[in-house]
């Protein structure tokens, strides 16, 4: 099953290769907007998205990203995804 976690788009950090950092429920990391860069990047800043394995999927709505993230978390499936990705993230933390 693929999971997709809404995040909300903060800044565009690489223009030249489509690449954004989102926020997954306090989890920031970058992805790639690739997927959903059929509009100006500037104007995907403050949009929510549905975010899997580093890329965009889809924009999304705020009350769709908050009732997706809700049923996640009744699901149990989102704090072991955001675990996850902060494991990921704390990792590239210590390489860099």
């Amino acid at each position: 099953m693929c999971l997709g976690i809404p995040g909300q788009i903060t800044a565009i950090t690489d223009p030249a290769r489509l690449m954004a950092l989102a926020d997954v429920s306090g989890v920031r990391r970058e992805v790639s907007l690739a997927p959903v860069a059929d509009r100006p990047l500037p104007e995907l800043v403050g949009q929510w998205a549905l975010i899997h394995v580093g890329f965009a999927m889809a924009i999304i709505d705020e009350d769709e990203a908050a009732r997706t993230l809700d049923a996640l978390r009744d699901l149990g499936e989102a704090q072991e995804a955001l675990e996850a990705m902060a494991l990921g993230a704390s990792a590239l933390e210590g390489t860099q």
